[in-house]
């Protein structure tokens, strides 16, 4: 428990470094956002996206809040977190802190107004693209592995999942070909291979929600329903986030987000509160 707590701190003052960043580039790139509507080509896809967009046009300046909101959603969930896990055993939070922590690494995307600024060589740009890629797969990872932890799977060292989960990440954010030249209204490099990777996670949002529920019968606790449910709010509101550009996504995706991981850290608290 008390390696667990000091990764905790550790993440806690990389969130907080991230949202600080996000700060710094309100201040400076918030000017830059009528321009570089002049040469938005391209919108981000989904089920949600192409909904919303038949009702609201893309504003940068609503995909810039929402990576704020995002940011600052991580710093304040895992400072919460740790201060009602300090002391409870449970396996899973581990893993969901590593989930909520993930999203404050969407302030990496900001280098792309960052860029027209300060005239940032694309080779950044492109390292801060693959290191968003590879904390997005790492965040849904980390979940999918607490909720196999929830069934009652056991491991002797917890380091060999996260392990697992970072070089499986790490794969996928080196492989991909991202196109430098090419954003959506997002903020966001567009990569290839985009219909396979939207199937594993589809994959794994299912596994891991399924994993959840089946943890309500092997564990026989009726808590894990709740857990399950945010789950499917958390990664849907994640979802919505990340690819929001108008400003009834952000508002929309950080409710749902917020909601899903509160019933997942309160009801984990109560299932292991007396254990």
């Amino acid at each position: 428990m008390a390696d667990r707590n000091r990764v905790f701190k550790v993440v806690i003052v990389l969130s907080f470094l991230f949202l600080v960043q996000c700060v710094y580039a309100t201040i400076r790139v918030l000017p830059v956002y009528a321009l570089m509507e002049t040469e938005l080509l391209r919108r981000p896809g989904g089920v949600f996206q192409g909904m919303i967009r038949i009702f609201f046009d893309a504003q940068l300046l609503a995909a810039h809040w929402g990576i704020l909101a995002l940011a600052l959603y991580s710093f304040l969930s895992i400072v919460f977190t740790y201060h009602f896990y300090e002391k409870t055993q449970s396996p899973e939070i581990f893993f969901v802190v590593f989930f909520i922590t993930s999203c404050s690494f969407e302030a990496l995307r900001l280098m792309l107004p960052m860029g027209w600024v300060y005239a940032i060589p694309s080779v950044y740009t492109l390292m801060a693209s693959r290191v968003v890629l590879f904390a997005r797969y790492f965040g849904i990872f980390s979940l999918f592995a607490a909720s196999i932890l929830a069934t009652g799977y056991t491991v002797q060292r917890q380091r060999n999942i996260l392990l697992l989960i970072i070089l499986t990440a790490l794969i996928i954010a080196l492989m991909v070909p991202i196109d430098t030249q090419t954003w959506d209204s997002s903020l966001a490099m567009v990569h290839g291979y985009i219909p396979m990777f939207r199937l594993i996670e589809a994959g794994v949002f299912l596994f891991t929600v399924l994993s959840f529920f089946v943890a309500t019968w092997s564990r026989g606790s009726r808590k894990f329903i709740f857990v399950g449910t945010g789950t499917i709010l958390a990664l849907l509101g994640r979802a919505i986030l990340l690819h929001s550009d108008t400003w009834a996504s952000v508002g929309i995706g950080l409710a749902v987000l917020v909601v899903g991981t509160w019933l997942i850290c309160t009801y984990l608290h109560k299932i292991y509160l007396w254990l």
